[in-house]
């Protein structure tokens, strides 16, 4: 029983003292028609976890988009400094997407769109600004690489200027 009780003090006590994100990617908003909502937990000064999810709403003849049209992304981040107001980090997703491809029919006829899931293992680097009010800057890029159907795009883009809060 003592040690039941000693684990959830250890876990109630992680989570009091942690810092989360709500985050928003006001580039994808403003230019490409795009929602992306991120969340990130504080594990310590130095790392975090989060989740970001992607809905495309830009149509698929359009001359500039993503070719996702959905992706559930949850990521690792390393902060390099310790700083509170400006962190350089590196990050390690996977990302879950599904969207359509335009692929050549055989037999000649025009090309057909063909629906895709996949999973893409990627990497991507930042600078994240904090307010001391909990304002939160963050802009990154990176790219990860689909690894499970030929129906899909290869590469998986990982860019975005996040505005948010901390907590």
């Amino acid at each position: 029983m003592k040690k039941l009780l000693l684990a959830g003090a250890i876990l109630i006590s992680s989570f009091a003292n942690a810092q989360d994100e709500l985050k928003l990617d006001i580039f994808d908003a403003l230019a490409l028609k795009t929602v992306e909502v991120s969340y990130e937990h504080y594990l310590n000064e130095q790392s975090s976890v989060g989740v970001s999810a992607l809905f495309n709403f830009e149509k698929q003849s359009a001359d500039f988009r993503y070719n996702e049209k959905r992706s559930l992304t949850p990521y690792f981040r390393h902060y390099f400094t310790t700083e509170y107001n400006w962190n350089f980090f590196g990050e390690a997703f996977f990302s879950l997407n599904y969207g359509e491809k335009d692929v050549i029919a055989y037999g000649g006829g025009g090309p057909l769109t063909v629906d895709y899931t996949d999973g893409a293992l990627g990497v991507a680097v930042g600078l994240k600004y904090t307010t001391d009010n909990g304002f939160v800057i963050d802009i990154y890029g990176g790219a990860g690489r689909n690894l499970f159907t030929e129906d899909s795009p290869v590469i998986v883009p990982r860019t975005g200027v996040n505005l948010g809060w901390r907590f």
